[in-house]
């Protein structure tokens, strides 16, 4: 940890993983709350409503939280990767350029209208509020994955005579392959977050017999969402994500899968231990043939290995990539599982009867953030030892002139706050959750006074 580069690479990892907890939430939670507002709206009935409210403010929570947690990685880009930020700011400062003119204002306008304007808007304005924070969050998270994919497959760029990458084509940056498999893959799993963390609440309700009206509500609205994004997560965005891989950077594919040597018919790993000494895989269990099939869709096909690449195009960190990939896929597979049992509970009329499914329902909560910040963890070493895929590596975009010794400083105090901010978080949302969502907001408490 002497080095500089570390430094700058644990307190980026830091920053970015702590900060993509909250934007995960926000965007799960706003087809939902565009769900429920939309369905009372049609169906007249004053509980879609207030259920709506109780979200928008677990919403509201998540969205503070997310841009101050959001605006020093910005800052980041200068401090910790000047080399970097001077390279590719001509393409990637477009696109966050972008995100934050458009759709975060966008976002946080409306939400200021669907929290306080209902009375004053009404019903179906309050309903368009709520798809516009649905399209903002949106719309700002694909911003934000477009970026990150010109990092993963750089297109539409051309290198200046200072040396710096300046967009060439601004359609192809936008609809580059990558960004798209990429953001079908993000969002579903973010969707999964918004769902669980909605149903968990409901279960909550449930068993403790509080507002259960609503907690069936939540239970129902999270176990139907999730299970539906659950398999759209594995097929197709998984599955297209996982093409690009092969066709972009076949060397991260194998040290993804554990895979040394080239083979024909080559299978997946359920469970082994990376032995880079020996460059086997340690007491594996496999699925034969599996690996070829999934990758390029027949069972014989030849899957290159690592020692198909030479070591300087490895991966730097294959232990950490093979087993961030493996919680990824095996917690995406557990959440099918649960999410199957609880949706069959449900079609029987069972759910709400059968309190170890609604403890479970409860106590899955974090795993969907582990599964997500694995995928991130996936992607991200993945590309290494490149900060831009084939171009730049990562040791040559660092800021030259900040010492380990200020890095990790920084690092610290900001590991202090963050800290701070988590338990105040937890907090706030914990009291809202106790409040319930039967509890009407004290701006419409007010107006009502106004009007009388």
């Amino acid at each position: 940890m002497d080095s500089a580069l570390s430094i700058h690479r644990l307190h980026f990892a830091f920053t970015i993983t702590y900060h993509y907890l909250f934007p995960q939430l926000t965007m799960g939670l706003a087809p939902l709350l565009v769900i429920l507002k939309g369905l009372a709206l049609w169906r007249g009935d004053e509980r879609y409503n207030r259920a709506a409210r109780f979200w928008a403010k677990i919403f509201g929570i998540s969205f503070l939280f997310g841009v101050i947690t959001g605006i020093p990685m910005e800052f980041q880009f200068g401090t910790n990767w000047a080399r970097f930020a001077r390279y590719s700011g001509g393409v990637i400062g477009t696109s966050l350029a972008m995100e934050g003119v458009f759709a975060f204002f966008l976002e946080s306008s409306f939400l200021g209208i669907f929290l306080f304007g209902e009375k004053r808007f009404g019903q179906r304005v309050h309903l368009l509020s709520a798809v516009m924070i649905f399209l903002g969050s949106w719309v700002s998270g694909y911003f934000i994955i477009v970026t990150d994919a010109w990092m993963q497959h750089p297109v539409g760029y051309e290198l200046a005579a200072d040396g710096s990458a300046h967009l060439t084509s601004f359609t192809a940056f936008l609809l580059n392959e990558w960004a798209f498999w990429q953001y079908l893959h993000n969002m579903s799993g973010a969707t999964i977050t918004g769902a669980f963390f909605v149903a968990a609440v409901g279960a909550f309700y449930v068993l403790s017999g509080r507002a259960m009206d609503y907690g069936k509500l939540f239970v129902r609205l999270g176990v139907f969402v999730a299970a539906a994004a659950s398999i759209f997560s594995l097929f197709p965005s998984g599955d297209g994500q996982g093409q690009l891989i092969a066709k972009y950077q076949p060397a991260t594919l194998a040290a993804m899968e554990g895979l040394f040597r080239t083979e024909s018919g080559a299978p997946i790993v359920l469970i082994g231990q990376p032995n880079m000494e020996e460059q086997k895989l340690d007491n594996p269990i496999y699925v034969p043939n599996a690996l070829s099939f999934v990758t390029y869709k027949r069972w014989g096909a030849t899957v290159r290995g690592l020692n198909e690449f030479p070591r300087e195009r490895w991966p730097d960190n294959i232990p950490l990539l093979y087993f961030s990939y493996h919680i990824m896929v095996g917690l995406g597979t557990i959440l099918i599982g649960v999410m199957a049992l609880a949706s069959l509970s449900l079609w029987r009329g069972m759910l709400y009867h059968v309190r170890p499914l609604l403890w479970l329902l409860m106590l899955m909560l974090p795993f969907p953030y582990i599964a997500t910040t694995a995928g991130w963890i996936t992607a991200e070493v993945g590309r290494q030892p490149w900060l831009i895929y084939g171009i730049m590596r990562t040791p040559e975009g660092v800021s030259p002139h900040v010492s380990a010794g200020n890095a990790l400083f920084t690092l610290l105090g900001f590991m202090g706050i963050y800290a701070i901010l988590a338990i105040l978080f937890l907090f706030l949302v914990r009291r809202e959750i106790e409040e319930g969502p039967e509890t009407r907001p004290k701006i419409l408490i007010a107006e009502d006074d106004r009007s009388d």
